[in-house]
């Protein structure tokens, strides 16, 4: 149950919409081909727009492309990366099958880190997946994985404690982490609050580079008014 609720938080409500026409271009891509920004525009808001793995797979695929026609941009393979990552989060196949979606999404990241991508985002992307790899088997991987996100998420605060992904990311690890071990809802909260005042203060330079999700975070700070609501209630 607590395997199923994780990939069902974590990946339903995944999918910013802030994606919309670009008004600059990556500082990286100015050697792309015409109408690369613009392509580039179109498939980040398909990612954000689906949870249907077998379109997430055509996704990354579009950013493989990509990332063929502008060589030394480092956006195509960070979200190829991420479209991987949530394909693994919303696909029904096993966990070996899962686990290979997750080996190509940090092989994207490893290119991304060569092309000189912002390391503040390549490292939450990279705790994101680590927090994959547990869901796959939270009781096999929990004493690995659960550290290695903590650990990934303190390097990515460190290069820029603004990002407001990294406090998403953080809450949502702590959120399923179980009491005894210092998680749980109530812990997990503080948090989330303070990836929405991130929110609310992030302003990306242009409309390519990562903005996804604050969605998934509203959907986490509603569930926490149910309850509250319900007990005024009563």
């Amino acid at each position: 149950m607590k395997k199923h609720l994780l990939l069902l938080a974590l990946a339903s409500t995944s999918f910013s919409a802030a994606a919309q026409a670009p008004a600059a271009v990556s500082p990286s891509a100015v050697a792309a081909p015409a109408g690369y920004a613009e392509m580039m525009a179109a498939t980040i808001t398909e990612l954000n727009s689906t949870g249907d793995p077998a379109q997430l797979k055509q996704i990354a695929s579009k950013f493989e492309r990509a990332s063929a026609a502008a060589a030394t941009d480092w956006l195509p393979q960070y979200y190829q990366s991420y479209a991987l990552l949530l394909t693994c989060f919303q696909s029904k196949e096993d966990g070996d099958v899962r686990d290979k979606y997750l080996d190509q999404a940090e092989a994207g990241l490893a290119r991304a880190r060569k092309l000189g991508g912002d390391e503040s985002e390549l490292l939450v992307l990279q705790g994101y997946i680590y927090q994959a790899r547990l869901g796959i088997s939270p009781m096999m991987r929990s004493a690995k994985y659960a550290a290695l996100v903590n650990e990934t998420l303190a390097q990515a605060k460190k290069v820029n404690p603004a990002n407001p992904r990294i406090y998403l990311v953080q809450a949502n690890n702590l959120y399923f982490t179980p009491k005894m071990f210092g998680g749980g809802p109530e812990v997990a909260k503080p948090i989330y609050d303070e990836a929405k005042t991130r929110y609310a203060a992030y302003k990306p330079s242009n409309s390519l580079l990562p903005n996804w999700g604050e969605r998934q975070l509203q959907s986490r700070l509603k569930a926490y008014e149910q309850p509250a609501a319900q007990a005024a209630a009563k």
